[in-house]
């Protein structure tokens, strides 16, 4: 085949599909334009998951009326002048690249006005083809539109996720801004309904209230790092880090809460990630993950922010300064100002049991039982023995006596694998037991939430919730599953939204038995009487898989009669 230069049109597609991934991509570009045009005011409204129509307003500088359709010329941009400027980038845009990528693959109007001119003015573009500039009455600043996004390359419609999962992706980029900017007041409606404002008053505490919530910002812990030095270089303090931390309790089953920022930029950091996750070592329970909202200042030419097409990746000069800094800014935070236990082991993740191991927990072939417990189900060869329950120690583990030795019995892994199992079937017979609240209750979620809840009302309907839409953002909960009456079920409900967040629609039901069932289980350190702990034991007898809990955990071990004998010197 012989080597031709790619036509106009072929080669502004190809462009803006390096910066044009989904409808949140066009939302960044957008909000970042408008930060970096000095806007205090940002109204983002976006209906269909952002590809029937995306507006973003400001209230910032505005573009000329002589440069409106430069703006449109790739690589024009007003923010970088030569190739030395590259080396110390200190706007969120400069590849000047955002809005003719927009422009390739939507039809996208510019209303703009700058201080001094007595009107604004308007241009539109479709398809490359540019209409005549327009006078048009507005304040200062921009607003852009954009519709139909992807219509003229619908093989890219086909990539996308369903409405409520853009939309959620949409508000999650609008909501880090909001932390990263709280000087600047954010609104973002989603189909005609607001779903997130800030106040823009300047303090980051207030942007995790509106984001997140009261609850979760009341247990927020501020950084106040004086700087350190930055091993390239003379200068002191030439990283600092600010921002909030979750105290430990906030703990959450994903990543979705740590938001980094460097230099005010949103990033994407697994180096970030793993400093912060270090930090909280030994204080979070493991599977947790912290809550996080850092700005990380950094001279600009130690950091090069041309890495990817989207901005989303840095690369830092010194990434060993970085997450020292990181790591000692977030630790001290949590020292200062939480009691923090002495840590005097660590403890190893949870490893399979080998074969060997799970002979410990089972009966030999030869080995019956004796009786059989009231109503008890068929259960497989790995079923327990009718065991004698003797005592509680340390408030977690039942002692009980078995015909071929003595039994340890986590309770709460134990309790775990019960619920378990009754969710499965009362799931699988579509007979969910409900219990209705004296009052309806109000749940409120934020904008990532949202969209995932939307998704899954159907689901959670069949579990034995009764959910109601209630407003903006806002939930009226009339019935929980039985299992969850009298216990948090809100904050499971928190939970299980948090995990569901990027996880496969396919695995959605496997989440929601596990939640149900952990949430409410018997806890360790739970004081139980001799009839809970022979209840417990009987329904953990009747179980399809007694010997471990829903997370693959050990729920039972035990000791051998001839184990007793030999460490007693009788064998």
């Amino acid at each position: 085949m012989s080597i031709k230069i790619l036509d106009k049109e072929t080669v502004a597609q190809i462009a803006a599909g390096e910066v044009v991934e989904r409808p949140a991509s066009v939302v960044k570009e957008l909000v970042e334009n408008a930060l970096d045009a000095g806007a205090s005011r940002i109204e983002v409204e976006v209906k269909g998951g952002g590809v029937y129509l995306i507006r973003v307003t400001d209230n910032g500088s505005g573009i000329p009326a002589d440069e409106v359709a430069l703006a449109f010329e790739r690589h024009a941009t007003s923010k970088i002048k030569s190739p030395s400027d590259l080396q110390k980038i200190g706007s969120l845009g400069f590849r000047g690249e955002a809005l003719p990528s927009i422009a390739a693959v939507a039809r996208v109007e510019v209303v703009t006005c700058v201080e001094g001119e007595s009107a604004g003015t308007s241009i539109s573009l479709e398809g490359g083809a540019i209409t005549p500039e327009e006078s048009r009455a507005r304040p200062r600043g921009t607003t852009v539109t954009v519709q139909n996004l992807f219509r003229r390359v619908p093989a890219r419609l086909k990539f996308l996720k369903s409405i409520p999962t853009e939309s959620g992706r949409l508000a999650d980029v609008v909501s880090q801004y909001a932390l990263a900017f709280p000087e600047v007041a954010f609104t973002l409606s989603i189909d005609g309904r607001e779903k997130l404002r800030t106040s823009g008053r300047g303090r980051l505490l207030d942007s995790i209230i509106d984001v997140y919530g009261a609850a979760l910002a009341s247990k927020m812990l501020p950084i106040q790092d004086p700087g350190v030095e930055w091993s390239g270089g003379p200068a002191k303090s030439a990283i600092q880090v600010t921002g909030m931390v979750g105290s430990p309790e906030l703990g959450r089953a994903g990543r979705g809460y740590l938001s980094f920022f460097i230099n005010r930029r949103w990033v994407s950091s697994r180096l970030l990630s793993y400093a912060v996750e270090e930090a909280y070592h030994g204080l979070l329970m493991v599977g947790k993950h912290p809550v996080a909202v850092l700005n990380i200042s950094i001279p600009p030419q130690d950091i090069d922010v041309n890495i990817h097409p989207a901005k989303s990746e840095v690369k830092f000069r010194n990434e060993s300064d970085i997450f020292r800094a990181v790591q000692r800014a977030v630790r001290q935070a949590l020292v200062a100002q939480m009691p923090v236990p002495k840590i005097e082991e660590v403890v190893a993740p949870y490893k399979a049991p080998s074969t060997q191991e799970r002979r410990l927990w089972t009966l030999p072939e030869s080995e019956e039982r004796t009786t059989s417990p009231p109503e008890a189900t068929p259960t497989l060869l790995a079923s327990l023995p009718v065991l004698r329950v003797v005592g509680q120690v340390m408030n977690s583990y039942i002692v009980a006596e078995g015909p071929d030795g003595l039994y340890l019995i986590d309770q709460h892994a134990a309790h775990e694998r019960i619920r378990f199992e009754m969710v499965q079937r009362q799931r699988a017979e579509r007979r969910p037991d409900v219990q209705g609240l004296l009052e309806p209750a109000t749940f409120e979620v934020t904008p990532r939430q949202d969209s995932i809840f939307k998704e899954c009302y159907g689901e959670l309907a069949d579990f034995g919730f009764a959910i109601e839409d209630f407003g903006d953002r806002t939930y009226l909960v009339r019935a929980v599953p039985a299992l969850l009456a009298g216990d948090s079920w809100d904050a499971m409900l928190r939970e299980l939204l948090d995990a569901l967040s990027g996880e496969a629609r396919s695995r959605w039901e496997e989440k929601m038995v596990v939640s149900i069932a952990c949430h409410g289980a018997v806890r360790s350190g739970q004081t139980l009487s001799d009839d809970e702990m022979r209840s417990l034991v009987r329904q953990l007898e009747q179980t399809a898989s007694p010997h471990t809990c829903p997370h693959g955990r050990p729920t039972i071990i035990r000791l051998s009669t001839a184990q007793l004998e030999r460490e007693f010197g009788r064998s």
